[in-house]
């Protein structure tokens, strides 16, 4: 059949019928080589990330890459794995739980759930299940702060897709970049001088996002701008002068030119000018996971102290932080407007 047949009614149907979905880039099953093989399969496999030719790109997918980067990958995983599994589902299932219980207490009865664009739970199936729970409206809310073709617009694809498999579909709506939102700046502000107040504070603060291929940008991407805007937004909430702070761009794949300056050289020549202490916080990163748990943590730290650096933190990303969860639930409320959720 072209379309999948509808669930049957609800016994307990949401009670205002409206659904919120949170989605996340997404995590390997395992930190093991096989699990990591399917995850990257999916994840590279995507034109929304590598823009390549596909009969040019699949070959060197499928020849070289997928036999050569997953046991590197799975052996980064497992520095970072915890007791609850991947660090980035582990956090984005507890902002979803922290998520529903914050709209509640604010009277808004909605059903909520959290996805991940690669890998499990998938948005195919947690769409499935709002509507198994009797969602006619459905927002859908990538966790992404700055837009990218690469994040957010791949969200959208597989909200997409799903649509075409369905017959009866719920509305939906589809949120955007929350770059400058007021409580999402306020909570990275308020997550740094956290960590100021215990520890003191540094000679130079690193923003560091994910990195981008230039020609991505060139084209028209708005990633750069935004991550820019964020920067410059909470530094100003900071009070930080030029100088005190640095923006820059990581998790480079390829040889192709990406956004710079590159956070690794960058740390790099700050231990080298005499730099005694950096702190580096992750903006784009609303959860904490490989990217900033071993890239950061672990592996830019390395290279700052090795370069002659003294003194380096990672500040942890937004996590659970209860700033974090209430300026989500105001993006929430934001784009839920003219829909019944009391």
């Amino acid at each position: 059949m072209r379309y999948r047949p509808e669930p049957a009614p609800p016994d307990a149907p949401a009670p205002s019928g409206t659904g919120v979905l949170l989605c996340n880039l997404g995590t390997p099953e395992a930190p093991t080589t096989p699990a990591v093989r399917r995850y990257l399969a999916q994840f590279l496999g995507d034109p929304r990330i590598v823009e390549a030719p596909r009969a040019l790109w699949l070959p060197v997918l499928h020849g070289w890459v997928l036999r050569t980067r997953p046991a590197r990958s799975a052996a980064k995983y497992r520095t970072v794995w915890t007791e609850q599994g991947s660090p980035l589902l582990a956090w984005s299932k507890k902002q979803a739980s922290l998520l529903r219980g914050y709209l509640h207490e604010a009277g808004l009865r909605v059903a909520v759930r959290h996805a991940m664009c690669y890998g499990q739970p998938a948005i195919a199936q947690e769409l499935d299940a709002l509507k198994a729970q009797g969602c006619a409206r459905i927002l859908v809310l990538p966790l992404y702060p700055q837009y990218s073709a690469t994040t957010t617009a791949s969200v959208h694809d597989a909200v997409f897709a799903w649509g075409r498999t369905v017959r009866s579909l719920p509305e939906l709506r589809l949120a955007g970049a929350f770059h400058a939102h007021a409580g999402y700046v306020a909570a990275l502000a308020g997550r740094i001088r956290q960590h100021w107040q215990a520890h003191g504070r540094p000679d130079v603060l690193l923003l560091s996002f994910h990195g981008l291929p230039q020609r991505m940008a060139d084209l028209g991407d708005p990633y750069p701008q935004q991550c820019h805007e964020t920067a410059r937004l909470l530094a100003q909430a900071l009070g930080l002068r030029e100088g005190q702070y640095v923006t820059t761009f990581q998790s480079r794949f390829g040889r192709a030119k990406w956004l710079q300056p590159y956070t690794a050289p960058t740390l790099a020549r700050l231990g080298q000018a005499g730099t005694g202490r950096v702190d580096v916080a992750c903006p784009g990163f609303v959860s904490d996971c490989l990217e900033t748990l071993e890239e950061i943590a672990e592996d830019a730290r390395d290279t700052f102290l090795h370069a002659g650096g003294r003194e380096f933190h990672y500040i942890p990303a937004l996590n659970d932080d209860p700033d974090w969860i209430r300026a989500l639930v105001s993006l929430v409320q934001q784009h839920l407007q003219g829909w019944p959720a009391a």
